[in-house]
């Protein structure tokens, strides 16, 4: 489950495109941020996507992608053109392909690769959704099918993509819009795949184009309810309604820690809640959590990303990146067990202690956490137009700053906290997890 949300220029403070996107996966499913270099091929090259290989483009573009270790695509990412693509799993009627094949965040790569616009970038994906179709694995330890759904944005503008097997539809964005894991274009749309409503009526979910309605003719309701996506996107909805026309990227990483209005909210209460910045938990509905946020500032003259590279947004920092020069280094590459190399597992040790004592533990390092913050993100707009190299050494201190500041905060957390979670069954899931993590020395 994931939610994804896009600002443009028309309503944001300053006239840049503000895009931000919770990559939610299984809590031990570790998140990573990679930069690929732009590259040449040569004339009949093939690329190897995470199970299938398909002809590669003769040219492809500097990526960012921020991607479950396993994958070789990516659940959000940006390129050198300032293209910048999040995707949402979306639960159809339409049978899924269980063979290998083409999944959505190879389709999310693979634009990015390619297109130098949004739109271009959308007609990437659905041209290659017509050639290959969309299938395959997309869990890490437990089996998971789905269809994608696409927020595509750049500088100047961006669109929705939403999908079922091979049929599409496609909405330019007007102003703000958030998608979360349904199907939300009715029966209006800007571009659609050329059997979108006679499909559906040969199915006999409507009876004519007057009576199709994408969202309602296409979704399974029993999956599409139980993810909780309407909420969710309500949320992000007026997350960026209040402060249409003044919408900052503070405002985005906010909608991305987004819990609920409940002041007593814990993650350790509920067996079917899931939040915008989702917490696993115990049961089927909360086996996967947010383990990776991204918020972009997408200006004409350049683009500034920022990345937690790191699980639960409320209990991270996000840091900028940018393109044209190497990524800061955030230790070895993660994978499924603990690693104190890795950046992604070091600040594990500190979410899941936090979650001990959610209420406790945050009021230890909130405030110095988002002062942090808002420094890196306000030194990070004013860097934006230096050199790589400037850019390169400024990231590179935000993120050793985070990554001192989190191993301090650790150590004073622990001291306060119990040594166990709460509840039986919460703390049963979360046990479990850390057991196949082999954490336990580490908390």
């Amino acid at each position: 489950m994931c939610d994804t949300i896009v600002a443009l220029g028309s309503v944001t403070a300053d006239g840049a495109t503000l895009f931000a996107k919770n990559s939610d996966r299984e809590p031990n499913e570790a998140h990573h941020i990679v930069r690929i270099p732009a590259a040449r091929h040569a004339p009949g090259a093939r690329v190897k996507c995470t199970y299938i290989e398909i002809p590669q483009s003769e040219q492809t573009y500097e990526v960012l992608l921020c991607k479950p270790f396993w994958i070789w695509g990516a659940e959000m990412g940006a390129n050198e053109h300032g293209v910048t693509i999040g995707n949402e799993a979306v639960f159809t009627k339409t049978p899924y392909d269980k063979k290998p094949g083409l999944i959505g965040m190879d389709f999310l790569r693979l634009a990015l690769e390619r297109a130098s616009t949004a739109r271009a970038a959308l007609d990437v994906i659905t041209d290659l959704l017509a050639r290959y179709g969309q299938g395959g694995n997309c869990g890490f330890e437990h089996a998971t099918y789905y269809h994608n759904s696409f927020i595509i944005a750049d500088p100047r503008e961006a669109w929705v993509l939403e999908t079922a097997d091979k049929h599409w539809a496609a909405e330019r964005v007007r102003g703000i819009r958030s998608i979360s894991n349904g199907i939300t274009i009715g029966n209006q749309w800007d571009l659609a795949s050329p059997d979108l409503v006679t499909y559906a009526i040969e199915r006999g979910w409507c009876t004519s184009r007057d009576d199709f309605h994408f969202a309602r003719c296409y979704s399974d309701p029993l999956f599409t309810r139980f993810s909780r996506c309407a909420e969710r996107q309500r949320r992000t909805t007026d997350a960026l309604a209040a402060p249409r026309g003044k919408i900052t990227v503070e405002t985005m990483t906010r909608a991305l820690r987004d819990h609920t209005a409940d002041t007593n909210w814990s993650p350790a209460h509920g067996l079917a809640t899931f939040d915008v910045c989702a917490h696993a938990g115990f049961g089927p509905i909360r086996a996967t959590q947010t383990t990776g946020s991204l918020v972009s500032h997408l200006a004409s003259d350049a683009q500034t990303h920022f990345v937690t590279a790191t699980a639960a947004p409320c209990t991270s920092i996000f840091k900028p990146v940018w393109l044209g020069g190497d990524l800061p280094n955030t230790g070895s590459t993660p994978a499924g067990e603990y690693d104190a190399a890795s950046l992604f597992w070091r600040h594990e040790a500190l979410h899941r202690v936090t979650l001990r004592d959610y209420a406790i533990a945050r009021a230890h390092y909130r405030d110095e956490r988002d002062a942090l913050e808002q420094g890196f993100i306000a030194g990070a707009l004013a860097q934006r137009s230096k050199s790589a190299n400037e850019r390169g050494a400024f990231s590179a201190r935000c993120f050793a700053q985070a990554d001192a500041a989190e191993t301090l905060w650790l150590g004073r957390v622990q001291d306060h906290v119990p040594k166990s979670y709460p509840g039986w069954l919460y703390g049963r899931a979360w046990r479990a997890w850390d057991r196949a993590a082999r954490m336990k020395r580490e908390m």
